[in-house]
């Protein structure tokens, strides 16, 4: 966000001054003369008015490569047209010069020279038009990369919210089913994880303290749903909750844990949760039981692992040189240890 701001800032910067940067220009092609002769006796020969005429027709030719030719994608096909324009306005140049001075009868000479003045006038706009177009391209591409970053975000996150609903509703499901007592309470943490879900992460950040509550939630949840299936070691160490993360980055990985641990054979699987702030820097950690899936589990349960995908995906469009994740799958353990700098 911030390099498309700088670019756009510099864009407009040069947008500014290139009026200046034009009056400039063409105040030192009128004055030029008159400094070169400034001191030598009877000073600069020729009228205000010859300078003036001069002045109209550099200008003209100038101002028709800078606003038709140089923009025009077919430029070969309209050359002849640009060539018909240079030479009439050469012949025009030279047709009211000689009211200045009709002396002079090198009409070829004047008429190359003149070639040589406006080539090197289409060379100083071209350079202009040039860093000006490159600026407006570098704006538009980064606004166009902005907008793409974006929609995949929101792409992301449209992911994520339905497989984090579905698991709820299910737990909530199964405590109903079994007329749990726990249900309301249940029920009024599905309220908050809803509230959080749709509306939180449509924002860009949260602050750490309100995603851990959603995690806490989720945690909460999950462990009526599984009973003794699993015991949860959750912590975490913030040496400052106010400060802002993504929303929903972290979940996906828990979310990983308890599905892998929900499969298990056996009771009581440890998933081990630690959250840790240290001076901007994030430390996340999450570690669950781990065994391969048999290939006749649940097909719909397979393909729900798209949180992890996803997180992955927000990492690199969200932190970009900012994060590191290492993921591990060694003596039957899924370890996950993702550092971030907020």
């Amino acid at each position: 966000m911030s390099s498309v701001r700088t670019t756009k800032n510099t864009y407009q910067q040069f947008i500014t001054i290139e009026p200046l940067l034009h009056v400039f220009i063409w105040s030192m092609v009128f004055l030029y003369p008159y400094i070169k002769y400034a001191g030598r006796e009877g000073g600069y020969m020729m009228s205000f008015l010859h300078e003036i005429n001069a002045l109209v027709f550099k200008m003209t030719i100038s101002y028709l490569l800078y606003f038709w030719y140089f923009p025009i994608k077919n430029k070969l096909k309209n050359a002849p047209i640009l060539l018909f324009f240079l030479v009439s306005n050469i012949m025009l140049y030279e047709f009211f010069d000689n009211f200045f001075h009709p002396q002079h009868t090198d009409f070829w000479v004047h008429f190359f020279t003149n070639l040589l003045t406006y080539i090197s006038f289409g060379v100083v706009f071209y350079a202009i038009y040039s860093v000006k177009n490159n600026y407006k391209k570098q704006v538009t591409f980064e606004v166009l990369s902005k907008e793409k970053q974006q929609a995949e975000l929101m792409a992301l996150k449209a992911q994520i919210n339905p497989h984090f609903l579905f698991n709820t509703l299910n737990t909530i499901y199964a405590n109903a089913l079994r007329k749990d007592d726990n249900t309301p309470e249940l029920l009024l943490k599905l309220s908050d994880s809803f509230r959080y879900v749709l509306h939180k992460s449509q924002h860009d950040l949260v602050t750490l303290r309100e995603e851990i509550q959603h995690i806490r939630d989720y945690i909460h949840l999950q462990e009526e749903r599984l009973s003794n299936k699993v015991v949860v070691q959750f912590s975490s160490d913030l040496d400052q909750e106010e400060i802002e993360i993504a929303p929903l980055l972290l979940i996906g990985f828990i979310e990983n844990a308890f599905k892998y641990a929900s499969v298990l054979k056996g009771s009581n699987h440890i998933i081990k949760i630690h959250i840790e702030l240290n001076t901007n820097n994030l430390l996340f950690t999450c570690e669950n039981p781990y065994a391969k899936i048999a290939n006749n589990i649940d097909e719909t349960w397979k393909k729900s692992g798209v949180g992890i995908e996803s997180t992955q995906k927000r990492l690199q469009l969200l932190y970009p040189e900012k994060h590191e994740l290492q993921i591990q799958t060694e003596n039957n353990q899924y370890k996950v240890l993702l550092k971030i700098e907020l």
